[in-house]
């Protein structure tokens, strides 16, 4: 993971959907401490870098599972 270069929020995201199979924006807010906007930010990233998958368009219904 370190040579991804990710934040240790990030890394604290990723070791929550290890242990909980997902994880939604509202989520990652909590176990990340950041805001929405930064969360999205955050999980988009790990997406591009091919870390998580997005499932779902967009809103509620929008979860991120490993890649």
């Amino acid at each position: 993971m370190d040579e991804l270069g990710l934040s240790e929020r990030q890394k604290n995201g990723i070791l929550f959907v290890k242990e909980n199979g997902r994880i939604t924006n509202s989520e990652y807010q909590n176990v990340a401490h950041v805001l929405k906007r930064e969360a999205t930010r955050d999980l988009a990233e790990l997406v591009e870098k091919g870390v998580l998958i997005k499932k779902g368009l967009h809103g509620k219904g929008v979860y991120y599972v490993l890649g």
